[in-house]
């Protein structure tokens, strides 16, 4: 399984863990970062995740969540043709950075992209017959491949 996630994922184990949503998203994505790391999964990254890092302010905040994408499996530059599907998603109402997110987990061959953005979920599910990769949010998507697998 090859996994892209997105900056709010990274942020979340980070977040204020008093609303539940926040804290369901958290364990989520700690599990999964958990197989990651157990070498179940593969993490994918792209350079527009290590510049939306390197933009916050933050210095700790920046410095945990860098920990936790060190050494994906795969991390793609923003290339010229990423950067030309990026457009064409934005023509559909993809942000900017959601567009290079989407185009770079296409370009790697993701099989899911992970984000608790409610809007890049939205857009996804509406265009996901012209999407090379599926966007959920971690926690519909654990328990997805859970009940598909039987995972603990």
């Amino acid at each position: 399984m090859r996994i892209y996630l997105d900056v709010s994922c990274l942020n979340r184990p980070f977040d204020d863990q008093r609303q539940t949503r926040i804290r369901l998203e958290s364990e989520a994505v700690t599990l999964i970062l958990d197989r990651i790391d157990a070498g179940a999964w593969g993490l994918l990254s792209s350079e527009i995740v290590r510049m939306e890092v390197a933009a916050m302010t933050d210095r700790e905040r920046r410095r945990r969540v860098q920990s936790l994408f060190a050494d994906p499996d795969d991390t793609i530059k923003l290339t010229e043709e990423v950067s030309r599907r990026a457009a064409e998603l934005m023509k559909k109402g993809f942000k900017a950075a959601d567009a290079l997110h989407v185009a770079s987990a296409e370009h790697l061959s993701a099989d899911i992209l992970l984000t608790c953005d409610d809007r890049l979920i939205r857009l996804g599910r509406r265009n996901r017959k012209e999407l090379g990769v599926a966007i959920l949010d971690p926690v519909a998507w654990l328990k997805e491949v859970s009940d598909a697998s039987n995972l603990e």
